[in-house]
């Protein structure tokens, strides 16, 4: 009797120093951000709740890379004397809780349901709220934008016609992930020095990732009125040849050349709405996802017919709706300015490019009035410029930064 009470003391104690031993590896190290260390109990905690939110892609991989941003965010923000009250992240609970319609005792409860803490969910809205504030300290001044500004973004001309241009462009990989931010932004400067069209579309040829690296970078008429209300100053203050700044995108830099542009004896008003559909394919720009892709694309007429193609993926695959112009992110904006109703894209990605997404114009819904506000369209400008300035910043913090772990 005593052998079985030993044997079972020793079998209670080696649980215990195994349980013990499984947790402290939990909370071990994994990844240092210079002096900032990030846990495998982050890493796990952060990729379910990205699950719960509904990101697309390697969440594992998208959790590492949110945790990295999050450190760099949070030590600019101290040296800046930047802190976040208490309130301040209760208010921001609240109103992230809210975009779900759930007040934050139900999505406390969702969370708690699928293994999450509260603390990551503060986490999470902590680093947002705190990383806005050091960008709108730092940049705010420099986001101003003038009356000219708002009336090239709204395409206004003396004449009350329209204006469409000529464009070469070039997509960069920038993949914080893969540290491709810093050397994008490189090649970014070097390539606003071309002013020769040739040039620009030689390098396309070489180094662009869009689908219109196999044209030289060449695209076709564009109509202002349906690019993205940031972009059309932009646009507009480039002369033939020259390039513009690099526009941040999700896992990219974007930059075009002006080729031609000109005035249209009768302007198309911008649209009122856009349905679109986006088609989520795991794999990035694989040869073997692009195939299937373009397989997808061949067999798809229309928006609905991706229906019938998403009815074996994930309930989250298929992205289809009507959004204003203001809603739509600024890399999907500028891709469907390209398409007519029923053609697609395959320019674009999602979790640190292992997400490849097929893009289908649906149909442009007509804004009857053509009345915009100026008050709109300026936040808009101010929003891209400072999301600009974000994203360089950013960039640069991570290649200052020492970074180890998997």
């Amino acid at each position: 009797m005593r052998l079985v009470h030993s044997l079972s003391a020793a079998i209670a104690a080696l649980i215990v120093t195994t349980v013990a031993a499984v947790a402290q590896g939990q909370f071990s190290p994994v990844i240092t951000v210079d002096n900032a260390v990030i846990t495998q109990y982050e890493l796990d905690q952060r990729a379910r709740f990205l699950g719960i939110v509904g990101a697309a892609g390697d969440r594992a991989a998208l959790a590492r890379e949110q945790l990295i941003e999050d450190r760099l965010k949070l030590a600019a923000a101290q040296r800046a004397g930047i802190n976040l009250t208490e309130e301040g992240l209760e208010n921001g609970v609240a109103e992230f809780a809210g975009r779900a319609n759930l007040t934050v005792a139900e999505f406390e409860q969702v969370l708690a349901g699928n293994g999450v803490s509260r603390e990551t969910l503060e986490d999470f809205v902590r680093s947002g709220l705190t990383w806005r504030e050091v960008v709108r300290q730092r940049f705010g001044s420099r986001a101003q934008i003038s009356e000219a500004e708002i009336d090239r973004a709204m395409g206004a001309t003396s004449a009350g016609g329209g204006v469409r241009v000529l464009l070469n462009e070039i997509i960069l990989p920038a993949r914080p992930i893969r540290g491709e931010a810093a050397q994008a932004q490189r090649q970014a400067e070097r390539l606003q020095q071309i002013t020769s069209i040739s040039a620009f579309q030689a390098q396309a040829r070489q180094i662009s990732v869009g689908p219109s690296r196999a044209r030289s970078g060449r695209l076709d008429w564009l109509t202002l009125s349906e690019l993205p209300a940031p972009l059309r100053p932009i646009l507009l203050n480039l002369r033939p040849g020259q390039v513009s700044e690099p526009i941040s995108v999700p896992n990219a830099l974007i930059l075009f050349q002006m080729r031609e542009i000109e005035e249209i004896a009768v302007a198309r008003p911008a649209p009122a709405a856009i349905d679109y559909a986006a088609l989520y394919l795991p794999g990035g720009r694989s040869e073997r996802t692009l195939s299937q892709a373009a397989r997808i694309a061949a067999r798809a007429d229309t928006c609905d017919d991706l229906y019938g193609e998403a009815r074996k993926m994930p309930r989250e695959a298929l992205e289809r709706g009507s959004k204003t112009p203001a809603e739509i992110p600024q890399d999907v904006a500028i891709e469907l300015a390209k398409l007519d109703p029923g053609e697609t894209s395959t320019a674009l990605t999602r979790a640190n490019g292992e997400t490849l997404v097929l893009l289908m114009m649906c149909s442009r819904i007509a804004n009857l009035d053509g009345d915009a506000s100026r008050d709109g369209v300026r936040e808009q400008l101010r929003q891209q410029r400072l999301s600009g300035f974000a994203d360089g910043y950013l960039a640069q913090l991570r290649a200052d930064a020492v970074i180890r772990g998997n």
